[in-house]
């Protein structure tokens, strides 16, 4: 149970956003809990390895999850291992309600929740999820230098990664369930002309193989004749969509269209006090990095509106009697 039931703020997720957020708060002296039903370090904890991270040239996820963690810890935060399931914004203060029943009330909230990539869910995409399976090129594409990779997806997202991997990979495939791209035309100009790319039209993965040093083939079918194949490949990224966990966003936030929520560069949403941050936000990139940036910005912005919540203002303003003369 928590030690207290009022918070100056109350951080949902313990990803790098969250944890970036409550190491801010804590220096800024707000009485803050960190509600987090998993591993603190969120999806960063299943890299195997990070390099694109400042200070670190190499680093496991684990680890790095681990040092955002202690670093928190350090401040003695108080946290919570339970799952958050609602949200409600009030005009004196926000109520959080977790899974056992508990309520927690704060000025400020903090929603990092995240979100996930989508799945395939064919055999070999979770096993081997670190270990040649990634869904960020970005992140993972330097290590496939030189290598064979096949992406899969046909929207914006995977031509965009498929034409970044190109640069750096041998041959890149790109898997597409139908006949044709839902990229703009610009993009599927750019992958026709790029003659270090294959498009394989109707082509869907059945699974995912790997050995000792991580993916080595992928198993391909069309969807019109149903013919099953294999293809050698060193690596497979997947840019098939984007789940946020916007389960506790408050109803009337402004969101896109992809369930993003919009927020002002304070990273606050339009209830004044809940802030949104991370993966859960509508931004240019998702990386750790940005994550953790966000998480900086929304706690020294929570703490200017907590202090402003608790100024005390006097109705009228008396001189000092020694001045009354």
């Amino acid at each position: 149970m928590a030690k207290h039931d009022f918070y100056d703020l109350a951080i949902i997720g313990g990803g790098p956003g969250g944890l970036s957020a409550a190491i801010y708060a804590m220096r800024a002296a707000l009485k803050t809990v960190l509600v987090e039903k998993g591993v603190p370090g969120g999806q960063v904890t299943m890299s195997d390895e990070v390099e694109n991270y400042p200070g670190f040239i190499h680093i496991s996820g684990a680890e790095l999850s681990m040092k955002f963690s202690q670093h928190a810890e350090s401040y003695d935060l108080e946290t919570i291992s339970q799952e958050a399931t609602a949200l409600d914004p009030g005009l004196e203060n926000h109520t959080v309600t977790l899974a056992n029943g508990e309520v927690l009330k704060s000025h400020a909230v903090i929603l990092a929740t995240g979100g996930s990539p989508r799945k395939l869910d064919v055999p070999g995409e979770r096993e081997f999820y670190g270990k040649g399976v990634s869904y960020c090129a970005t992140c993972d594409g330097f290590f496939f230098r030189g290598k064979t990779v096949v992406v899969v997806g046909g929207g914006d997202s995977a031509a965009e990664e498929a034409l970044y991997l190109a640069k750096l990979c041998k041959k890149v495939y790109i898997a597409h369930r139908r006949d044709e791209l839902r990229a703009s035309k610009i993009l599927q100009q750019r992958i026709f002309d790029d003659c270090n790319i294959e498009m394989l039209w109707n082509t869907v993965l059945t699974d995912i193989k790997a050995g000792p040093d991580g993916v080595e083939a992928v198993g391909l079918q069309d969807t019109v004749t149903k013919e099953t194949r294999g293809l050698n490949v060193d690596g497979v990224f997947i840019f098939i969509g984007f789940n946020p966990n916007n389960e506790l966003v408050p109803a009337g936030t402004r969101m896109n269209a992809d369930g993003l929520v919009i927020t002002d560069e304070k990273c606050e949403t339009k209830s004044p006090g809940i802030y949104v941050i991370g993966d859960l936000r509508e931004k240019f990139a998702r990386q750790i990095v940005l994550s953790a940036a966000d998480g900086c910005t929304a706690a020294l912005a929570a703490a200017h509106f907590v202090e402003a919540k608790k100024s005390v203002r006097p109705d009228t303003c008396e001189l000092p009697a020694d001045l009354d003369q």
